[in-house]
């Protein structure tokens, strides 16, 4: 896939890394808002996560706690799962991750 990079870049610290200056946020992709069918949603989710990269966003932000819990297509489905799935899909290199957890 070509980047058209529509999205402006912006260094990130001083290590050379290069982040999106726009993210993707990914919570709703697996969490939240009621029932859905998991093949669907994932298969949605990784065009999105693609439509996204194409489009220059290189940063995701997820976070533990953004899965469901059985619901629609039974068992947990969680956010990095998916991330996991676009990572093997496009590359390591491709993604800035932005994550958090709770204390």
């Amino acid at each position: 896939m070509t980047t058209n990079n529509i999205v402006p870049q912006r260094a990130l610290g001083s290590q050379g890394l290069v982040c999106s200056a726009q993210g993707l946020g990914c919570m709703g992709m697996t969490a939240f808002y009621g029932d859905f069918d998991r093949a669907a949603q994932e298969e949605e989710s990784l065009r999105t996560i693609s439509a996204a990269l194409a489009a220059g966003i290189n940063m995701l932000d997820t976070a533990w706690m953004y899965q469901s819990f059985g619901a629609g297509g039974g068992g947990n489905f969680t956010n990095e799962e998916l991330i996991g799935k676009a990572i093997k899909q496009h590359g390591r290199d491709k993604f800035v991750i932005c994550t958090k957890f709770g204390i």
